[in-house]
């Protein structure tokens, strides 16, 4: 707990000694107390591996020393992250190192589950606790309710669905639930009902000059942090930068123009800002198109007749100034926004000046609303207002990234199976309440946080078993109690993690998981920085304990005890369709099994003589050695000829939207405007169809609970997984405003003055859902009438470093999640948490 900033980058050298109570050889050490730019000697060596702390999945090299990680830097091969890394990998070693980390199975002892209840885990072994495990599915199968099974994912390798879709849906259930709408799904729904892409962008950082950030901090806590850390300085000597943030982030910090929205009144800015540039006559006439005249017709409060516009690449943009930006003016915005209405007028006009080199950075603050959908698409539209979408200095797509789809596995399903598998799924994906418009489909996405309402309420029906990994949902999701009350209420729960999360506190059988990045075998893709590249996870050391890799190994054990007690055909599947592409080998061990998984999904990008555009690798071994394939550089315009919309053009007016409202509607035989109203959303009529203001929806009486409550993520928190880690806590205070080894709750000294408390007083927060008790921190920071909190702390039950007291189960501060409530973007069924969604009291202890 004494470590200094100075000592860390000595620390992160050798770690894994340090935490693993190793010695490090003398040369190491004197090297770094000499400081002499000689290297030390030593019989270690750089491996290659993935680190997946966020979902940017870097390519990085670890140092291995007598089987001891003691080093990470970024992979010299990789093009996206220029061989860096940000602060995350460095965490990884202590949490690799953990000692709190679950070492060997284990089995529940006491019956009863809840919070205060002791699970009374007693230490078993591997064929004991899968033997359990497959005991009770072979139950399920045995009474036709195989589909009373789900299997509920976090985080993931490219392997996934080995175990997330191969697995339920060859045993017969269709709850293959993914974590993927508690992370950003609205942020994708504002792409892909304008250009028709449900991803994540790329931007081009190199030729930008002007970036808007919509709650976005890419040197703190976005997707390509390393990337946004190398080039922020090219950047700002380069473009502009406009933060629209009720927090002053990292990156508003250094920004040139600083907006401090009111939580949730982002659509009000983004109309705004894009009623500016049309009227102003700004917009790009390559990739918009005129008038016929030549002359600019738009003009505020009056509409405009279409036949007057030729569009070139877009469709609708008079259609949508008509609907909704005519009387979206400045002045308008700044009533709602609590931004002047000139520097809406100036932050528009500089963005257009400098276009199309100019980035509308969409994050999940603008998106994960309740009515964030159409926000969402307003940031996005402004790209293509002014023709930055995919177009040099701008927002990009991805390149094509060769690699083996997961093998058909339907023939393996036998007619129970076949049964379960076309039950209604657990999480009521597609109803009318729950849309889930992922790729244009009703019900293409998943409603994660809906499964807890779901176990409680026996809705569609009850459920009996359930495995989850990589996930920590009772603490991770909102309305957190729910997921405390359902996992007391499922009959069986199996948790595969590497702590003893809150999750793992009501599981039934816990089995211990390889780490990811240091233990495991692992293929994963990704973009950024104009490349798209296929990564892989391989194990650099031997694993202290018993632990096995969760996609893989596991799947292929409890495959064998499956086949044992005469359930074969998931073994049949593993075994006959992940044959070593080297060898023709079929699998005989879980250790095989991982190997040639890994081999077979990445075997386009190593195999020479497979034809393909990007590195050229002589086999396999080379890319075990460099760790990384890299594509050919990003192709500007790539998608201008057709965006694969319904009209093939970037869409103002979403005809692409409109069909997935039309045939949601039709589904359950109401109107699009009865959809509007059960999804929460104000809009009827065509409004719906294109980027609209939406008054923000928030919970709580604003006399009982004047404050608004907004949350921020760290650039420590390794997907929420890093805080017990002791530099974790000793550099917390790297997040602007917030304290080392502490959770403070961030408010304007004009507040706290206002509510009679000051800098360090210890106060209990509420919101009419919840409450935690944190210490206050006044920071001017933060906009007047809000409270800002980082979430990642606050865990009861992740270990002695992350708790105050681990035994006893009290928090280290207050999970923000016990705050929120339950509540969605329904659209795309997106966990709503941003947007000042909860209003709070706060009250002196």
């Amino acid at each position: 707990m004494g470590i200094t900033r100075r000592t860390f980058l000595k620390a992160t050298a050798i770690t894994g000694a340090a935490v693993a109570g190793i010695k490090a050889k003398e040369p190491v050490l004197k090297a770094f107390a000499e400081n002499k730019n000689t290297k030390a000697e030593s019989n270690g060596k750089w491996v290659a591996s993935t680190c997946q702390g966020c979902t940017s999945w870097c390519p990085v090299q670890v140092y291995v020393e007598d089987n001891r990680v003691t080093k990470i830097r970024g992979n010299v091969n990789s093009k996206a992250n220029h061989g860096n890394i940000c602060p995350r990998p460095h965490l990884a070693i202590q949490q690799m190192y953990d000692p709190d980390r679950i070492k060997v199975p284990l089995k529940r002892t006491n019956p009863k589950k809840g919070r205060k209840e002791d699970p009374k885990f007693v230490p078993i072994s591997w064929d004991e606790a899968l033997d359990t495990i497959a005991d009770k599915l072979m139950e399920l199968r045995k009474n036709h309710e195989t589909h009373k099974f789900a299997l509920l994912r976090g985080r993931y390798t490219e392997a996934t669905e080995i175990i997330y879709k191969a697995f339920p849906s060859i045993f017969g259930s269709p709850n293959g639930i993914s974590h993927s709408s508690i992370c950003a799904e609205a942020e994708k729904f504002g792409a892909y009902y304008t250009e028709a892409m449900w991803d994540y962008r790329d931007y081009d950082l190199a030729e930008t000059r002007y970036i808007i950030l919509w709650g976005a901090d890419p040197i703190a806590s976005n997707r390509q942090v390393p990337h946004a850390i190398n080039m922020w300085g090219h950047v700002m000597d380069n473009a502009k930068l406009a933060a629209i943030d009720p927090r002053l982030s990292a990156t508003a910090a250094k920004a040139d123009e600083w907006l401090p929205v009111i939580p949730g009144e982002d659509g009000a800015l983004a109309t705004a800002m894009a009623h500016v540039i049309l009227r102003e006559g700004m917009w790009s006439r390559e990739f918009v198109g005129d008038f016929i005249d030549g002359a600019n017709h738009f003009v505020p409060g009056q509409t405009v007749d279409e036949a007057l516009f030729v569009e070139n690449l877009t469709n609708g943009v008079v259609k949508w100034w008509n609907l909704e930006l005519k009387d979206r003016t400045p002045e308008w915005a700044a009533e709602r926004s609590g931004i002047p209405a000139e520097q809406i007028t100036r932050v528009a006009k500089e963005f257009a000046a400098a276009a199309p080199r100019v980035i509308s950075w969409l994050s999940p603050g603008t998106a994960m609303q309740i009515r964030g959908g159409y926000s969402a698409m307003a940031a996005h539209a402004l790209n293509g207002l002014v023709g930055s979408v995919q177009n040099v200095g701008g927002t990009l797509g991805k390149t094509k990234i060769p690699a083996n789809k997961t093998p058909d596995y339907k023939k393996y399903q036998d007619e129970i199976a076949e049964h379960g598998y076309h039950e209604k799924k657990i999480d009521r994906v597609g109803t009318l309440e729950y849309p889930a418009l992922k790729d244009g489909k009703s019900g293409g996405g998943v409603v994660t946080n809906a499964v807890a309402d779901s176990i409680i309420n026996e809705d569609p029906y009850v459920l009996k078993m359930a495995i989850g990994y990589w996930n920590n949902w009772v603490f991770s999701c909102t309305g957190a109690d729910r997921w405390e009350k359902a996992l007391e209420k499922l009959p069986f729960f199996v948790h595969i993690t590497t702590n003893p999360a809150e999750m793992t506190q009501y599981a039934d059988i816990v089995l211990p998981a390889a780490f990811h990045l240091f233990e495991r075998w692992g293929v994963l893709y990704n973009k950024y920085n104009k490349h798209g590249y296929l990564t892989i996870q391989q194990p650099v050391v031997k694993p202290l304990w018993d632990v096995k890799i969760d996609e893989t190994e596991v799947m292929w054990l409890l495959a064998e005890k499956l086949a044992e007690k005469g359930f074969r055909n998931l073994l049949d599947y593993y075994t006959n369709e992940f044959k070593d592409p080297e060898t023709g080998k079929k699998p005989t061990s879980p250790e095989e099994f991982a190997l040639y998984a890994v081999k077979f999904y990445s075997q386009p990008v190593w195999d020479p003589t497979i034809e393909k555009k990007g590195d050229q690798l002589k086999g396999w071994n080379e890319l075990l050695e460099k760790g990384v394939w890299n594509s050919e550089p990003f192709k500007y315009k790539a998608k201008w000829e057709d965006f694969g919309t319904k009209t093939k053009k970037f869409e103002f007016y979403s005809e692409t939207l409109k069909e997935a409202l039309e045939k949601h509607a039709e589904k359950h035989e109401v109107t699009v405007d009865k959809v509007m109203e059960v999804t929460k959303y104000l809009a009827r009529g065509e409004l719906a169809f294109v980027p609209h203001y939406e008054e923000p929806f928030r919970h709580g009486d604003e006399k009982e609970f004047p404050i608004i409550f907004s949350e921020h993520r760290s650039r420590l928190n390794r997907e929420g997984r890093s805080a017990n880690t002791t530099w974790y806590q000793e550099f917390k205070d790297a997040d602007p405003g917030d304290e080392k080894w502490d959770d403070v709750l961030k408010i304007n000294p004009i507040d706290a003055k206002k509510y009679g408390v000051k800098n360090g007083d210890k106060v209990k927060v509420s919101s009419a859902f919840g409450s935690i008790e944190v210490k206050v921190k006044e920071w001017e920071g933060v906009r007047p009438g809000t409270a800002v909190k980082c979430y990642g702390q606050g865990h009861w039950a992740y270990g002695r470093t992350a708790s105050l007291d681990y035994q006893k189960k009290m928090p280290r501060g207050g999970n923000n999640n016990e705050l929120h409530p339950s509540d969605f973007e329904r659209l795309s069924a997106s966990t709503a948490r941003h947007g000042g969604l909860t209003r709070i009291k706060i009250e002196k202890i």
